[in-house]
């Protein structure tokens, strides 16, 4: 029997955006990983003031890509330029469609001379791995998804562990597992450092915000080495960060982890869309927020309006080019960070306590998103200046902070109006109950939101916009 395909589901439906916006996925997990280790309060701290032990082992797809034409096939892939890039290098990846917007974005290892690792979420995995098999590209490809949300007592299997080291006192860490100084590893470099008596590969990375390395290995060694790490991080204040807390990080550090692929038009793009089955990410996806649009095309988002635009090099052919090339000269939506308004945030909370009526949208802390895509409206004097598209609240800041995109002409410190909750009491999804919309004042803020990721980040995408 053959599989229905994308192109299929959504012909069959005929409306895109209703389709996604009442999508019966449930809630996106983080798999595996104890919700939490001790508190995420705790944890959020850990990474500003000690070190933290992110997991990361269980919620990101990998595909390793090996042979000939794999250098080939992903510089035609992604906007970056692969100019410099050699063994022992890694770039954040961000293919886009034929269109010129974002399907996904994730790292690329160059591991040896013919091999490649991406490592991110499942999108960019499938438009890789489909480019691999009909681009007549002389490649082997190796797919790894991530962890079932739900094992359900069946044994969970990576072909890798990976784990980041961050924080202060991230480098005390790993100098007493390494046995000495650390090698000199430049920003989003590869070297290797030893633990246990193993030969472990490290990324230069700084997902926090400070100072740290990134480690994977065989998963049959996950055990042995996150030992060792917790062992060795006693003396310094290492704490493990639990799924609860693992992506409110990005609040912090100013990286909007789910844009929605761009994948649901086009008609370059439908023999992707065959390709693609229908109960796959893109079929099952959901969008939520109070941004309702008839046009899937409206909840797309080009690599300028993500803040990728100085990743943006013309200097070879990709996927996107053509139309990336028509509007890199004009105005572009630009990312920022939105600062929610105390008093306006009781209001939700207050709602909760009031017998009889029907109350706000909840707001989860520390990760207020309840669908895979957010788009909530973000207002001036009425009318719609931007998207707010991943929220939740920093410990470390006392705030309710949300990562999205404005207009050209809005500026830093602009008070705005965010809308919270979904129209008519709310869609179809199953993490959506009865409620009443609300108005939130928010406060234009940089991105990244934390001094410290802004001014010890190192100089790139997160920082120069």
């Amino acid at each position: 029997m053959t599989q229905e395909s994308l192109e299929n589901l959504l012909a069959g439906t005929g409306d895109t955006v209703h389709m996604l916006r009442n999508s019966q996925i449930g809630a996106y997990v983080y798999p595996v990983v104890p919700s939490e280790f001790s508190n995420w309060r705790m944890e959020q701290r850990s990474w500003r003031e000690t070190a933290v032990l992110f997991d990361q082992s269980h919620h990101m797809a990998e595909i390793t890509v090996k042979g000939p034409d794999a250098f080939r096939m992903l510089n035609a892939l992604t906007i970056n330029s692969f100019a410099n890039f050699a063994p022992n290098k890694a770039k954040q990846m961000v293919p886009c469609s034929h269109e010129g917007y974002v399907i996904g974005d994730g790292i690329l290892f160059y591991l040896d001379k013919e091999e490649f690792l991406f490592v991110g979420r499942t999108p960019t995995v499938n438009w890789i791995q489909f480019q691999g098999e009909s681009g007549g590209y002389k490649v082997d490809l190796i797919r790894d998804d991530r962890s079932p949300a739900h094992p359900r007592g069946r044994p969970v299997v990576r072909r890798h562990y990976r784990f980041q080291i961050q924080g202060p006192n991230a480098t005390q860490v790993l100098e007493k597992l390494h046995g000495g100084p650390l090698p000199e590893v430049k920003f989003f470099n590869m070297d290797a450092i030893n633990i246990k008596g193993r030969k472990v590969r490290c990324l230069r990375h700084g997902m926090a915000g400070a100072p740290g390395l990134e480690i994977w290995g065989p998963y049959g060694e996950y055990d042995e080495i996150r030992e060792t790490i917790v062992a060795a991080g006693k003396d310094f204040g290492l704490a493990q960060a639990g799924a609860r807390c693992y992506s409110s990080n990005t609040l912090e550090s100013g990286w909007i982890p789910s844009p929605l692929p761009a994948v649901y038009t086009g008609e370059k793009m439908k023999p992707y869309r065959e390709w693609l089955p229908a109960g796959g990410y893109e079929g099952t996806a959901s969008i939520g927020g109070s941004y309702v649009s008839k046009r899937i095309e409206d909840y797309y988002l080009t690599p300028y309006a993500l803040g990728y635009g100085p990743l943006v090099k013309f200097d070879h052919d990709f996927i996107g080019r053509e139309a990336l090339e028509k509007i890199a000269g004009a105005p572009h939506r630009k990312k920022v960070t939105f600062a929610w308004n105390a008093q306006d945030m009781l209001k939700i909370f207050a709602s909760l306590l009031a017998p009889g009526e029907t109350s706000l949208k909840y707001f989860d802390f520390p990760n207020c998103n309840y669908a895979t895509s957010s788009f909530d409206q973000v207002l001036r004097d009425g009318k719609l200046a931007g998207l707010s598209m991943f929220g939740g609240y920093s410990y470390n800041e006392r705030t309710v902070l949300s990562l999205g995109v404005v207009d050209p002409d809005i500026q830093i410190g602009d008070i705005l109006t965010l809308v919270w909750g979904e129209e008519g009491g709310g869609t179809g999804k199953p993490t959506v109950e009865p409620h009443q919309q609300v108005e939130i004042r928010v406060k234009v803020s940089p991105t990244p939101y934390a001094r410290d990721a802004r001014e010890a980040y190192h100089d790139g995408w997160r920082t120069r916009q």
